[in-house]
């Protein structure tokens, strides 16, 4: 998962970390860039989240926020490298919302199950337009394949995860004939399915449905562990 930057200047400064002056201070040229293209992507997100994909073009996002479409090129070059600018982002940011909750040190396997669970829950109630976005993207059969390319990875590597952390559980608490691999799968179900529901039914948000149906089936599967 990688976090998107502002694009090659045209004076040929290399892309990543935030380039320093002769006198030892940040670029803020390059600091500038960076900020400008945030606000590109922040401003697809918004708009892909309050009117959906088909009226979302680089003209309209340069309108939005009040600049020109050159700069939205700039940046991105095209309408395709931009959506793929916005998922990358999505994934990063909730890649580090798992690392910072799930991959917590000193949790139990049993915590970090939980923790997987309830990451998923408050990253879309802090955040609905991301995940309405990464819900349509997943939805939309023209960004369908852009988002199984960045997204999926990710999405399996999560599973893997949370099969280990079943798999944890099982041998920590000698439980036979649990079958961690479906019941992981069904987690992931469980959560993929909430988001498509809140996106679509906003009014369902705060609802802790995902969160209880979660751990009535994981007590049922470990009674003595959660």
């Amino acid at each position: 998962m990688k976090t998107p930057k502002a694009a090659t200047p045209p004076d040929g400064e290399p892309d990543g970390a935030t380039p320093m002056t002769k006198t030892g201070r940040q670029d803020r040229r390059h600091l500038r860039g960076q900020a400008s293209a945030q606000r590109i992507i922040d401003t697809t997100i918004r708009l892909i989240a309050e009117e959906g994909m088909a009226g979302v073009t680089m003209q309209r996002i340069a309108g939005e926020i009040g600049s020109s479409n050159a700069l939205v090129v700039f940046h991105f070059g095209s309408k395709e490298k931009l959506f793929r600018a916005v998922l990358e982002y999505l994934n990063d940011q909730f890649a580090r919302l798992w690392e910072e909750t799930v991959d917590k040190p000193g949790l139990s396997p049993a915590e970090r199950i939980v923790a997987s669970i309830d990451c998923a829950r408050h990253f879309r109630r802090q955040h609905p337009d991301w995940v309405s976005v990464w819900v349509l993207f997943g939805s939309d059969r023209q960004t369908m394949q852009l988002d199984k390319m960045i997204s999926l990875p990710s999405d399996r590597a999560y599973l893997d995860q949370s099969r280990r952390m079943l798999a944890e559980v099982a041998r920590d608490g000698g439980y036979q004939g649990v079958d961690t691999d479906t019941l992981a799968e069904g987690l992931n179900y469980l959560v993929q399915g909430a988001w498509y529901w809140d996106t679509f039914n906003p009014d369902m948000a705060g609802s802790e449905a995902l969160h209880k149906t979660a751990m009535t089936l994981l007590r049922q599967a470990f009674p003595n562990s959660f």
